[in-house]
């Protein structure tokens, strides 16, 4: 990947002070026992020795962030900075998204370019889009990626923003041509700072979340999560090249600076090297999580003087909407002041845990659902809600995790049903789960119920608001987009009564007719027609049809507020529509959710997120089929004739779940989803 960033010496040299430094380093680590050797495939050393047996339940009382600890993580990004002649733009959140501290260095442009590097030039949705000078475009990136490093993470796995940039391309992996896209492709359209869902910064510190993120999930390399004893405390984010990008080769080693100074950061707070994404494998392939060492660094994290030393090269700033100019504590998580907390009743003994606000009231309790005038008699009561969250979770806590270490562990996630309005009915997840699953799976539950309603074509057609993709004076409209042009492309292939026929459409068969080539992967095809045309160059992963299209508007008027500082902040909806609930956190276009139906009507979504598609996909299908079984009345998946896998555009029939063959820990079933 090209990257423009400072250029110290020449080539030559650089390497040798480079080779000498690692030498060095690798010794003072060694001599100082710094963590029990080193990684065969990395040859890392961590500079502490952190658990291995963490599986879910290692948060402690010291499982935060601490004013002490952001000022070190802090003082080890600049020290690492300096060495490298750069200027950079570092931010530190908690595990639920607070925002701790960001800190500008001395002479950084906030001026930043959004782009997918792609060989042509991509100018539609966010694709080519500089924030202003004057702006804090540098800190939202910072802070984007900082989250994204704290949410992805687990004491199962250790995510980075590198690792999410492999896993959301239009191939899997990029640059392997007639692949499939990422298994987590459109992701990077979640936690957005209109949802719903995602809690706001509330003027003075941290506060019970999930927070939302300026920029929804990261692709830019240069964002870590942060570890205290083997489980994750909050990210970093750092930006110092002035671009918010993609990797688009995976094959090749970067030196990217970002990543460099961020992984400097992250010393005394590693993730543990047997959680890493390079020690995951998804479809046989190995993720990918940091093309940087300790050894590899110019300057020696474990030397950085301290916080307060390195004040005078740049200062803390205010975000609008995230943060003020100070250095704050961060919430433990689990504990009531994270807003993430156990709980019991129905759902006692199976590890679960709900939502609470600041009060410690639950922000989701399970309830009736609320559209009785779209579904009459029919709609969901609390005791079947209950029910299918109770099923699901039990599928979760047999299911063999595909992103979790060690081996043979079940797998963590979040669980949502919504009713035919949008409205939330219930939120649970089990012990552990990564956090930006819970706003994910609350767009897969809207999603796949919006998109099996009868109304989905009037609904996204009667949004009058176009998508204005704005020139970069952030006034001139370049491109208006009618989101019923997606609508008009889908009925081409799929029939006059696309999406008003009441065809049941899970995640999966969205993602389908939602990817860049139709059929999936396959280069020489035509995008879906929810998609962007790449032979046109218009899709990116900053482009993505109507998945961000929906809410584009709403996105880029809250990046100009929090960069600029003026104007009013966007409602909690991402659209435009005359009924934004049925869609207020976005649309989700990689597969785990279905519509649930009673007796073949349409009346409600489910929703799972947290671990590998087929797992979460398994968990919604096989949990409401399980829970209408026991409920017995006629709540259940949508039958089989009316399943979007019934269709055949062109001759490729759409998918409807697919479940993995042997999916269940300490058990030899297979086949689990055939027949239901």
């Amino acid at each position: 990947m090209t990257r423009n960033r400072p250029q110290l010496r020449n080539t030559c040299v650089g390497r040798t002070v480079r080779s000498h430094v690692a030498i060095w380093f690798a010794l003072l680590l060694g001599a100082c026992g710094g963590g029990g050797g080193s990684d065969p495939l990395t040859s890392e050393q961590p500079s502490v020795s952190p658990p291995t047996d963490c599986d879910g339940a290692c948060v402690g009382a010291s499982s935060f962030l601490s004013r002490t600890d952001v000022e070190r993580v802090l003082a080890q990004a600049i020290h690492q900075a300096g060495a490298l002649g750069a200027n950079a733009t570092i931010a530190v959140v908690d595990r639920v998204g607070n925002v701790l501290a960001v800190y500008r260095m001395a002479s950084v442009s906030p001026a930043v370019t959004i782009t997918s590097n792609s060989p042509d030039p991509v100018t539609t949705g966010l694709d080519g889009v500089i924030l202003p000078e004057g702006a804090d475009g540098d800190a939202l990136a910072a802070i984007a990626k900082a989250i994204t490093g704290a949410y992805l993470s687990s004491e199962g796995n250790a995510f980075s923003t590198r690792t999410a940039s492999q896993i959301i391309q239009e191939h899997f992996n990029p640059r392997e041509i007639d692949q499939p896209a990422g298994p987590l492709y459109g992701v990077q359209f979640s936690q957005l700072p209109c949802s719903d869902f995602a809690r706001r910064y509330n003027g003075s510190g941290p506060s019970a979340g999930p927070h939302r993120s300026p920029l929804g999930l990261a692709a830019d390399p240069g964002g870590f999560p942060l570890y205290r004893d083997g489980t994750p405390i909050g990210g970093v984010g750092v930006i110092a090249d002035g671009v918010y990008s993609i990797d688009r080769n995976v094959q090749d080693q970067d030196r990217d600076i970002d990543e460099q100074i961020a992984y400097a950061a992250t010393f005394g707070f590693e993730a543990p090297i047997t959680r890493r994404a390079d020690r995951l494998t998804v479809d046989g392939k190995t993720l990918r999580y940091s093309d940087t060492s300790f050894a590899d660094l110019l300057a020696n994290p474990a030397q950085a003087p301290g916080y307060s030393a390195r004040q005078d090269s740049g200062r803390l700033i205010a975000v609008t909407g995230y943060a003020n100019a100070a250095i704050r504590t961060g919430t433990r998580f689990g504990a009531a002041d994270s807003g993430i907390i156990p709980t019991g009743g129905a759902f006692a003994g199976l590890g679960a845990f709900i939502f609470v606000n600041d009060a410690q009231d639950p922000r989701f309790p399970v309830r009736n659902a609320s559209d009785a005038a779209r579904v009459g008699e029919q709609q969901l009561v609390a005791a079947e809600v209950e029910q299918i969250l109770v099923s699901v979770l039990k599928v979760a806590n047999r299911t063999r995790a595909q992103i979790r270490r060690p081996l043979e562990t079940f797998g963590r996630v979040t669980i949502t049903v919504v009713d035919t309005n949008g409205t939330i009915l219930g939120v649970v997840r089990n012990q552990d789960a990564p956090v930006f699953g819970s706003d994910v799976s609350l767009q897969k539950a809207r999603t796949t119920m919006l998109m099996s309603s009868p109304e989905a074509d009037e609904y996204i057609s009667s949004i009058s608001e176009p998508a204005r993709y704005l020139e970069n004076d952030f006034v001139t409209v370049r491109e208006t987009v009618m989101l019923d042009d997606y609508m008009d492309r889908s009925k081409a292939l799929l029939g006059a009564t696309a999406f008003e026929d009441g065809i049941a459409y899970s995640i999966r068969s969205v993602s389908n007719i939602h990817r860049p080539f139709f059929p999936d992967g396959l280069s020489s095809a035509l995008s879906g027609p929810l998609n962007k045309e790449p032979q046109l160059n218009e899709w990116s992963v900053f482009s993505t049809g109507l998945q961000l299209d929906l809410s584009f508007n709403r996105i880029l008027a809250h990046v100009l507020y929090a960069a600029t500082g003026s104007g009013s902040d966007v409602p909690e909806a991402c659209n435009e529509s005359a009924d934004p609930g049925r869609l207020a956190n976005g649309l989700q276009i990689f597969a785990s959710g279905v519509p649930v139906y009673r007796n073949g009507l349409l009346v409600g979504g489910l929703g799972v997120a947290g671990d590998a598609p087929e797992q979460d996909e398994m968990m919604a299908f096989l949990g409401l089929h399980d829970a209408g079984v026991l409920l017995g009345t006629g709540i259940g998946n949508a039958p089989p004739e009316q399943r979007a896998d019934q269709l055949t555009p062109d001759g490729y029939r759409l998918r409807y779940v697919q479940c993995p063959q042997n999916p269940f820990v300490k058990s030899t079933e297979e086949n689990v989803c055939e027949g239901l």
